[in-house]
C-alpha cells in the first residue's frame, strides 16, 4: 500500500514539476512575442498648393415677356451677344456650350399667389464655358460687366450660385506618387524621433495606410488656387 502511494505521490511530483516549467515557458514566450511586437504608429503629411487645370463657367441671364414670339427672338439675340463676347476674347467653339432655355409660364403657377404677373413668361437661359484655358477665363470673369452694355444681365446670387465659375485640378495622378513618397518620409522621420527618443532603433515597417487624399480650395477668395493633402499612417518595429 506504500508503495502505491508513493508511486501515486511521485506521478503527481512529476506533473507539478512539468507544468511549473510549462508555465515558465509560456510567460518566457509571452514575453518574447511582445519584445517581437515593439511598435510604433506614425502619421506623415504631405501638403501641396497647385493651380486648377480645368473652369466651368456658366454665363445665366433671364428674359421676360408677354409675346412668345418676341421672347424668343430676344432669347437668340443675346445668346449670341454672350457668344460673340466669349469667342471675341478668345476662346473657341468647343469650350462654348448653349443649354435650349427654361420656359416658365408664371400665370400657370397664379394659383399658389395672389401677387398679379406683370409678364407671363420667364426663360432662364444658359451660356456655359467649360476651359482649360483657366488665365483667360478669369479676366473674362472681370469682364463680364461688359454684356451689360450690351443689354445683357449675368444673373448672379439668386437661389442657386448664379454665374460663378468653378475651378478643378484634374492632374491629381500625375503628383500622387511623389506626394505619398514624401508623406511616408515624414512618417519615418517622426517614427525615427520616437526611436531615439525610447533608446530604440526603428526596424521595418508592419503596415502602411497611405490615406485619403484631398483637395480644397486654399481660400475662399483664390478658389483657381488649390490645397492637396494626403496623410498616411505607418507602422513601424521597434527593436532594442
Amino acid at each position: 500500500m506504500k508503495n502505491v502511494q508513493f508511486k501515486y505521490v511521485g506521478e503527481a511530483l512529476i506533473l507539478a514539476i512539468g507544468l511549473f516549467l510549462a508555465g515558465g515557458a509560456i510567460k518566457q514566450g509571452m514575453v518574447k512575442f511582445k519584445e517581437m511586437d515593439r511598435t510604433v504608429t506614425a502619421k506623415g503629411l504631405c501638403e501641396k498648393e497647385v493651380k486648377a487645370d480645368k473652369v466651368t463657367w456658366p454665363l445665366k441671364f433671364k428674359e421676360l415677356g408677354n409675346n412668345p414670339v418676341e421672347l424668343y427672338d430676344r432669347i437668340e439675340k443675346n445668346t449670341s451677344t454672350v457668344v460673340a463676347f466669349l469667342k471675341n476674347n478668345g476662346l473657341k467653339d468647343d469650350e462654348i456650350s448653349i443649354a435650349p432655355p427654361a420656359m416658365i409660364d408664371q400665370q400657370a403657377n397664379m394659383s399658389y399667389s395672389n401677387e398679379e404677373v406683370r409678364y407671363r413668361y420667364k426663360a432662364n437661359c444658359v451660356v456655359t464655358v467649360v476651359s482649360k484655358n483657366v488665365d483667360l477665363v478669369r479676366k473674362l470673369v472681370s469682364k463680364q460687366a461688359e454684356l451689360m452694355r450690351q443689354g445683357v444681365t449675368i444673373v448672379a446670387g439668386e437661389y442657386d450660385e448664379g454665374s460663378i465659375a468653378s475651378y478643378e485640378f484634374t492632374g491629381l495622378n500625375e503628383i500622387k506618387t511623389e506626394m505619398i513618397a514624401e508623406a511616408t518620409k515624414n512618417a519615418r522621420k517622426t517614427a525615427e524621433q520616437f526611436a531615439n527618443d525610447s533608446n530604440s532603433e526603428l526596424g521595418k515597417i508592419k503596415t502602411a495606410d497611405q490615406g485619403q487624399f484631398s483637395i480644397d480650395d486654399r481660400d475662399q477668395n483664390t478658389p483657381w488656387l488649390k490645397n492637396i493633402r494626403v496623410v498616411t499612417t505607418v507602422v513601424y518595429y521597434l527593436e532594442d
